[in-house]
């Protein structure tokens, strides 16, 4: 896996790129009770906002990590908020984008360096 800066994590299942968030952000975010999560086909730029998440604590965003566009989201979060908190690095994916370049995951940190970000 890869991991950004703003604590998402990214994972290439074929020509396809998952994202979500780490165990880090799900802690700060304390018990989520909301996810809005984008359209599908919807085509994003790096930074954009995508995703929505509501929890006990605050409202965040999830920024698109790279350019690209939806091709699937993981409808178990609407109907289960909690998934995040739970598993946030396995079920809890928000989406899958389909990039044009699978290069440019080598700029984001690996396990090692984002532990080190993270302290």
């Amino acid at each position: 896996m890869k991991y950004t800066k703003e604590h998402e994590w990214l994972r290439v299942e074929g020509d396809l790129v998952v994202v979500g968030i780490t165990e880090h952000a799900a802690t700060a975010l304390g018990d989520v009770v909301f996810v809005e999560l984008p359209e599908i086909e919807t085509v994003v730029a790096e930074g954009d906002e995508v995703v929505v998440i509501e929890s006990v604590k605050a409202a965040s965003d999830i920024l698109a990590p790279l350019d690209g566009e939806i091709v699937e989201v993981n409808q178990k979060l609407v109907d289960n908020p909690a998934l995040v908190n739970e598993d946030p690095t396995g079920a809890a994916w928000f989406f899958k984008m389909q990039i044009d370049d699978m290069s440019v995951l080598d700029a984001f940190m690996d396990e090692d360096e984002y532990n080190d970000l993270i302290g």
